[in-house]
């Protein structure tokens, strides 16, 4: 099984990162992780903090001449801003953040202590973790990546690119948005809700290619592969909402239309020409590229801030301003690629078994060959 814990706030020393269960014998290059902890700073719209920060990960455990070992990896991030103790007390919590809630569950008089950890600088962790997960995908041919669909109101059209030219196309956006057209708008969108101290949240597909057909089970629901996929991408930090495939269109549409059709050839095997299910059909995947849909929400920190009420003397006030930014959709399109990552890493590890890399390889090729034989 593959796990991780992740530890750290905000203006804290460091993000520490904990992921147990990766096989011996897997070469991590340290240079991939830090390009994932560079896409995730990266985007139009992003906050000030970005300028200050600059993410390299310190791997503290697990390795021998660049191999995992077997043992836990042991991830650092060290924060350029450590000013925790330095922070002012926040009294007045911003609505659509964990400010009241975690004030209130924790007993704490200060939301600073609240903000501190649930603020998205933890992501850093997980990105981190994420990384190392695709590193051990890309042993099997499994591509992880992602781009903005929606900004605002400004919508992508990207049906019908394929994979490479989604991969291709969105690198080059200041939004990681594939079409060039709606990636401008969506930058003058960013920019209008910048003038008006507001912010925006919109859409982002994270897409897995290269996935074998069977990950996951419908044996028990805690196993399906949708279920821990989703709740992965739902404990990022604003998003309101997971979908796959066509998602909510497939309650308005009839079973004619929705139902991908299955098809055999000689040399492919089993085969789709649709893939209106995301690539997950009763909780396993189906051979398919996995698509996720998230929507998250508009940031909560406004420049001009909306109503709320002094915690200590319970009376009405304007709510705290951090600093913080006016999108970062950008962002939460990387930060779900990792988590989607760290889940399929888990499930081909349960599927596959083997304590090395060898090993894995060996039972994986073993299982292709029994699906051909079907």
């Amino acid at each position: 099984m593959l796990r991780y814990l992740t530890g750290g706030e905000s203006h804290g020393t460091d993000m520490i990162t904990i992921v147990d269960g990766l096989p011996a014998g897997l070469y991590i290059d340290k240079s991939v992780i830090d390009l994932d902890l560079a896409r995730r700073m990266f985007g139009y719209g992003r906050g000030k903090r970005m300028a200050i920060e600059l993410d390299r990960v310190n791997i503290l455990s697990g390795l021998r001449n660049n191999r995992t070992i077997g043992s836990p990896v042991s991830l650092l991030v060290k924060n350029a801003d450590q000013s925790i103790t330095k922070q002012p007390k926040v009294l007045a919590p911003r609505p659509g953040h964990a400010d009241l809630s975690g004030a209130l569950k924790y007993n704490l008089s200060d939301i600073r202590d609240v903000l501190e950890r649930a603020s998205a600088r933890e992501t850093v962790s997980r990105v981190a973790a994420g990384a190392l997960c695709k590193i051990l995908l890309a042993e099997f041919g499994i591509v992880v990546t992602s781009h903005v669909i929606a900004i605002g109101a400004v919508v992508s059209k990207a049906r019908g690119l394929t994979f490479d030219k989604i991969i291709a196309s969105s690198a080059k956006s200041p939004v990681r948005c594939a079409n060039k057209n709606a990636s401008i708008d969506m930058c003058r969108e960013i920019d209008k809700a910048m003038k008006a101290g507001d912010t925006l949240g919109g859409l982002f597909e994270v897409l897995i290619h290269g996935v074998p057909p069977g990950l996951g089970s419908y044996a028990q629901w805690d196993r399906k592969m949708d279920a821990n996929l989703s709740k992965a991408v739902m404990s990022i930090q604003a998003i309101k909402a997971v979908s796959f495939g066509i998602g909510f269109e497939s309650a308005v549409l009839k079973g004619s239309l929705v139902h991908d059709e299955i098809f055999y050839g000689k040399k492919i095997g089993f085969y789709r020409k649709t893939n209106n299910a995301g690539g997950i059909e009763g909780g396993m995947t189906t051979g398919e590229d996995i698509i996720i849909k998230a929507a998250m929400k508009p940031i909560a920190t406004l420049r001009k801030p909306l109503s709320s009420v002094d915690i200590r003397t319970k009376r009405p006030v304007k709510a705290a301003v951090e600093r913080s930014d006016v999108c970062a959709v950008p962002a939460a399109a990387v930060i779900g690629e990792a988590v989607s990552s760290i889940e399929i890493a888990n499930a081909l590890i349960e599927k596959l078994g083997g304590d090395s890399i060898s090993e894995m390889r060996r039972n994986y090729e073993g299982y292709l060959a029994q699906v051909r034989r079907f």
